[in-house]
């Protein structure tokens, strides 16, 4: 997990005029599915205080960078699965996820796989569980809208995962919006000096711009514009 990639972000949906919740999820040693699980967590208890707390309990949306892009997306498609139903004792209504917002994500366990993700996901089952978790295999017809944005010249975590991705669900009609921008790495977070890391890395003025156009999107999905 990135301090980058948290509330500095949740603070930027604030300032669009949503409610913005920061998950500080298990990492390795924990394995699959114990992040995905504390998601589900996370989205029932902000169902659950819907009321009380003024969120439109049909408008949650999960957001994730990176290698928390693949938590998020995994949690898009199995959300609605039996089990995670049952590992939970809640109702798949109040596990679901509205929207995805995907940011540089890990989809991929084949060709394009950043492989060291997958291996702190599953620890000793990795070799059996690999393909298991390549996303790009499991959209469905309870994938939530998404908007999805990458760079060219990332070389960490390439390209062609969004792109399967995108493929996919385009494939199956999920709506979906995706921006690649030429310029930038990996892990840019906000792409600008907020998030720059240390030396001034970070900062690419064109990737920028992908906090303005997720908002545009957020917008057009609740009618406002």
């Amino acid at each position: 997990m990135s301090d980058r990639e948290a509330e500095i972000v949740a603070l930027q949906f604030a300032a669009m005029g949503y409610h913005a919740a920061v998950l500080h999820y298990s990492v390795s040693p924990a394995v699959f599915p114990t992040s995905l699980l504390e998601v589900g967590k996370a989205v029932s208890l902000l169902r659950q205080n819907g009321k009380k707390w003024n969120i439109d309990t049909d408008k949650i949306v999960v957001l994730g960078f990176s290698a928390g892009g693949h938590l998020a997306a995994s949690y898009g498609m199995f959300w609605s699965e039996t089990w995670v139903c049952e590992k939970l004792g809640i109702s798949r209504e109040m596990l679901r996820p509205d929207g995805m917002i995907l940011c540089y994500p890990v989809i991929s366990s084949g060709e394009f796989a950043h492989e060291e993700s997958f291996r702190k996901l599953l620890g000793s089952e990795y070799e059996e569980k690999k393909e298991s978790l390549s996303l790009e295999h499991y959209v469905n017809d309870k994938t939530p809208r998404t908007f999805i944005w990458h760079t060219f010249e990332d070389t960490l975590v390439p390209v062609q995962n969004s792109l399967l991705l995108v493929s996919e669900m385009v494939r199956q009609h999920i709506p979906v919006e995706f921006h690649m921008f030429e310029k930038g790495g990996h892990g840019l977070a906000l792409a600008n000096r907020m998030t720059q890391m240390a030396g001034g890395e970070g900062q690419e003025r064109s990737a920028a711009e992908w906090i303005r156009l997720v908002h545009l999107w957020m917008e057009r999905w609740i009618g406002q514009v």
